[in-house]
């Protein structure tokens, strides 16, 4: 990873990562769903990557105690100042997911890790980054980690630009699906996006067992800007049937992003 690349493209674009996930509803709601099932009020929690705070205020408001840690500074003083537009109690700290010497360990019941794997290109930076994860966990607490799946630049290019497919350096990417491999480079900033067959062995590295490994978009990820044209009710009956299923391995493929659940069980 180019550090000074992902963080300077995250200091530039917080309003823009701010309005994102209200563009990508179905993302963000299908993991609150998810987030709902384990964290409840005065749980703690680090929302490690957390950008400028949707997780992390969503959780406050919900009366968790919430500290969002994020490598770009921009974003952290975002969240901070969002919060206290709204009331909310945040802490925030800047930080690189390889290296939380600064956090203490053995704290939270509950990691957010929804940012870091997207940009971590090195296999030895990814494992660094949950062994980091890990150290901060209490016993038997909850990770979550997302990461961006190798099939979600090939969605994208077919939605909004399918003649990139006649460019030999895009084919060449969108071929990674055919080799069934991960993919390591330039997206929207410096990038890792995984196969979605290599998810669940990475996390054989480390004491965790699993809980959940979910498509984050479930089958609506092609479809969801015309969904979200739709009355509430159309869009929350569309999401509950897609909870039901976004477990499935026949769908991952369809996946932008992936999320694994794990318990720490050292």
């Amino acid at each position: 990873m180019d550090l000074e690349v992902v963080r300077n493209f995250y200091d530039e674009t917080v309003q823009y990562e701010w309005e994102r996930l209200e563009r990508h509803k179905v993302e963000f709601e299908l993991t609150k769903r998810f987030l709902n099932r384990y964290i409840k009020p005065k749980d703690k929690v680090l929302d490690l990557g957390g950008g400028p705070g949707k997780y992390s205020l969503y959780l406050a408001e919900n009366g968790c105690d919430v500290t969002l840690a994020d490598l770009s500074q921009n974003n952290v003083e975002f969240a901070i100042n969002k919060a206290k537009e709204l009331g909310l109690p945040l802490k925030g700290v800047q930080a690189d997911s390889r290296d939380l010497s600064g956090i203490e360990e053995e704290t939270y019941d509950f990691i957010l890790c929804m940012g870091p794997m997207y940009h971590l290109k090195s296999e030895d930076d990814r494992i660094k980054t949950i062994v980091e994860c890990l150290k901060k966990l209490k016993s038997n607490g909850i990770i979550f980690v997302a990461f961006v799946s190798s099939y979600s630049f090939v969605w994208d290019y077919l939605i909004r630009n399918p003649e990139f497919i006649l460019d030999n350096e895009r084919k060449a990417q969108l071929n990674k699906i055919v080799e069934e491999e991960d993919f390591a480079g330039e997206g929207f900033s410096d990038n890792f996006f995984i196969s979605p067959k290599n998810v669940l062995p990475f996390f054989n590295l480390f004491n965790l067992e699993k809980l959940h490994l979910i498509n984050s978009e479930s089958f609506l990820y092609l479809r969801e800007a015309e969904l979200l044209e739709h009355q509430p009710e159309v869009i929350n009956a569309w999401l509950d049937l897609a909870e039901q299923v976004c477990e499935r391995e026949d769908l991952l493929s369809f996946a932008e992003h992936i999320m694994y659940i794990g318990k720490k069980t050292d």
